[in-house]
């Protein structure tokens, strides 16, 4: 399908590029960028005047249940969900039945995608076999065979010598670890954030630390090894602070934050809310301002959602045994374009978190509008609103905090490898 986005407000930050031009795409391909480009007949035209063309957004952290439990969640549904929401590529985790640590499992998401998704699925391989925490996975393998990152998320990798030697070789192969910092001693039985809305509502806590001491843990371990390191999921003041000393002493060191932790706090779980319980759990204002601040000032590089489908059977259940997680493919992208109605983002550096950094950071060669790049591209209208309505939701699951509330801003076209897959 060749294309021309016509009249859009331009934004690539990776070619310091912000202006209303005409976009060209041929063959797969962005072919031309200019004003007032023109196109053979045979050439499908997207008005986008009034409206924002960025680079394919890039979701470098979803979960999307295929192998094994397709039941919340498939390729296909959670790829429909994605360009719904303008992800043109998404990162999938490892915690699938069975686990991603084998090429067979890797090669069977890569192909289902190809055959069968709407947007560029990139696996991300275990660092231990099936989570275990107690033997690394064949990295070489995993990478060859096309997984783009590893971690054990969902379960943090306990023992720190493992942690240490996973680094080093991660960092041999030119393989980035994404770490799911997390101190299990400290977060025992607790099922959201301690602190005054815990007590109140009577369920135990998750103290901050267990993010934070396993964050400085992790940092530190890279920092020793001169291995890079990923944080995931950022969700503490306590994390900003130790990622942002620590980068300016010059450790390698990524991380992300998603948009539950800037757009609400644990007070969303009054009501025994279990569409507000996730890992991390949902954490207090300071904490929230603290997110914001470290979006503000680089410290967090991307944007990423965390989408963790379930099915109703285990939400609609006692707080303490609902599964934690929400889906979030299709809010990211207005809960995010709030950060720049409030002046704490410029839309520039929106644009570099939700695709520029994340490609950069797990080296996706995407994120970019540059003459001869992939023509991955999503055309936003900032000012549209919708309300967030569960049977007009892609994803299969509907574990969604934000049901039944207004949005504004969303993705009207996404465009992958010149193919128009989503069109509001």
């Amino acid at each position: 399908m060749n294309l021309l986005i016509k009249g859009g407000r331009v934004i690539d930050p990776s070619q310091n590029m912000d202006d209303m031009l005409d976009v060209l795409v041929e063959d797969g391909l962005v072919k031309q960028i200019g004003k007032n480009l023109q196109a053979s007949a045979d050439v499908k035209i997207i008005d986008a005047a009034g409206k924002y063309v960025v680079p394919g957004l890039i979701d470098m952290h979803v979960h999307l249940r295929d192998p094994g439990l397709e039941y919340k969640e498939d390729i296909v549904s959670g790829t429909r969900a994605a360009v719904a929401g303008g992800f043109t590529s998404v990162c999938c985790m490892p915690n699938t039945k069975p686990t991603i640590d084998n090429k067979a499992v890797a090669s069977y998401i890569i192909n289902k995608a190809k055959a069968e998704g709407f947007c560029n699925v990139f696996p991300v391989g275990s660092i231990t076999y099936g989570l275990s925490g107690d033997r690394m996975s064949e990295m070489g393998e995993l990478k060859e065979s096309g997984c783009v990152a590893v971690s054990d998320d969902g379960r943090p990798v306990t023992n720190p010598e493992l942690m240490r030697r996973s680094l080093q070789y991660a960092a041999g192969i030119g393989i980035m670890v994404i770490s799911h910092a997390e101190e299990l001693e400290l977060v025992g039985e607790g099922v959201m954030n301690e602190g005054f809305t815990s007590t109140e509502l009577g369920l135990k806590g998750i103290p901050c630390v267990a993010e934070d001491i396993a964050t400085a843990r992790d940092i530190m371990l890279a920092e020793y090894s001169g291995a890079p390191i990923h944080i995931a999921h950022v969700s503490t003041k306590g994390s900003v602070r130790i990622i942002r000393e620590a980068k300016s002493r010059g450790v390698r060191v990524t991380c992300e934050t998603a948009p539950h932790y800037f757009s609400l706090t644990d007070d969303a779980v009054r009501g025994y809310n279990t569409n507000a319980k996730m890992n991390p759990p949902l954490r207090e204002a300071e904490d929230v301002a603290a997110i914001k601040q470290g979006l503000q000032d680089g410290t967090i590089d991307c944007i990423a959602t965390d989408h963790a489908p379930h099915h109703l059977d285990e939400k609609d259940v006692e707080f303490n045994v609902a599964m934690n997680g929400i889906i979030g493919l299709e809010t990211s992208l207005p809960l995010s374009l709030k950060l720049v109605d409030d002046g704490v983002l410029t839309l520039n550096q929106l644009v570099d978190k939700m695709s520029c950094n994340p490609s950069n950071i797990i080296a996706l060669e995407r994120g970019s509008l540059k003459v001869g790049a992939a023509a991955d591209i999503t055309v936003i209208d900032p000012s549209l609103e919708w309300i967030v309505e569960a049977d007009k939701l892609a994803s299969k699951s509907k574990n969604c905090p934000w049901l039944g509330q207004k949005m504004k801003g969303a993705a009207v076209a996404t465009v992958v490898a010149g193919n128009l897959k989503f069109v509001r």
